[in-house]
């Protein structure tokens, strides 16, 4: 009897120390899902491969389905600087600009990116970019800061712009003609070039706080937004000085970022979830959406609506912004651009 229960207790010993060490596959893991909505977003993008989004730790987003699903994008270099902007020239060429003068490039519409520069002494922050239509890439940032890629933004060097000096460029932009351009910035900054970006002119100060962002309305016409809800809006006869007014806004809320809708119409984004519609290419604009906590840095439309950046993540909005084609004119609308900031 003795012999039979040892017999047994070895059997059992045994065949469990060959199941302990026997190979046998791992179940796969459920994929790594990035937390875009509770992710500080500033700035959106499309490309002729996907969407693809930056903003904190250094992270940029790479979606193939139009946003539905996104992953972290391929980085030769990892930095925790934060991304400002990102922009492609028509392909799949696209340039990502951020702090600590942090600039990368991406050749497949982004989803992988090399570091092409990076100030680890705590470079000033590059805030925007653009490809002029000459083939140069220019970025702007803090305290005048201006480089130039002359390569494709393979490498970059730095250049000053007259009457610049030590004010922040928050952002530069083209308009459908490409020969028309505008940087502007901080104590109201407003470069502008007509030459396609190869030269520049300060425009006559109307407006002493930030601007961090333009919308061309035409060949010469601008629409310029930033501190506390401040707009105005340029028109201008050929070979003349642009004139300025300022369009009231029926809330106060800083304005980052903007867009023209498929039917025309023109979007500006900022504090408190704020979301404006203008209808008439930016002389009036309503409230298409408020009362949230985020602060709205870049909005971009998608088949599924539209996607929202933000401070606290990227949200999509389903339903069409309101029709403002009705909109009835706030008090006050034309006045006069003023010179102190509000």
């Amino acid at each position: 009897m003795r012999i039979l229960v040892g017999l047994t207790v070895t059997a059992v010993t045994a065949a469990a120390a060959a199941y302990a060490f026997s190979p046998r596959g791992t179940p796969p893991l459920q994929p790594t899902r990035v937390a875009v909505e509770r992710m500080h977003i500033n700035t959106l993008a499309r490309s002729a491969g996907g969407l693809v989004a930056g903003g904190e730790g250094g992270h940029i987003l790479y979606s193939a389905d139009q946003g539905r699903h996104w992953r972290d994008a391929g980085m030769a270099a990892q930095r925790h600087a934060l991304i400002t902007q990102i922009v492609f020239a028509g392909n799949r060429t696209g340039i990502a600009v951020g702090h600590e003068g942090w600039i990368l490039r991406s050749e497949d519409g982004g989803a992988s990116w090399q570091e092409v520069a990076f100030d680890a002494d705590g470079g000033e922050p590059l805030m925007s970019v653009a490809r002029l239509p000459a083939g140069q890439w220019l970025a702007v940032g803090a305290f005048g800061r201006v480089m130039r890629s002359d390569d494709d933004g393979r490498h970059w060097q730095k250049i000053s712009l007259a009457g610049v000096e030590d004010r922040h460029l928050n952002r530069i932009v083209g308009a459908p003609d490409e020969h028309h351009w505008l940087i502007v910035g901080e104590r109201g900054l407003v470069l502008r070039s007509d030459d396609g970006g190869q030269n520049w002119r300060t425009t006559p100060p109307f407006y002493n706080g930030s601007f961090y962002g333009a919308i061309a309305l035409g060949q010469d016409d601008w629409l310029v937004y930033g501190m506390r809800g401040h707009v105005y809006r340029s028109t201008a006869d050929a070979g003349s000085e642009p004139q300025w007014t300022q369009v009231p806004l029926p809330a106060t809320a800083s304005l980052f970022g903007s867009a023209r809708t498929p039917e025309g119409h023109l979007l500006l984004a900022g504090q408190n979830g704020m979301v404006f519609d203008s209808a008439d290419d930016g002389r009036h604009f309503t409230v298409a959406r408020g009362g949230a906590r985020a602060t709205f840095t870049d909005l971009l439309r998608s088949p599924d609506g539209w996607l929202l950046a933000s401070d606290i993540g990227l949200t999509l909005k389903t339903a069409q912004f309101a029709n403002a084609a009705n909109a009835i004119p706030p008090a006050g609308a034309g006045r006069p651009a003023s010179g102190a900031p509000q």
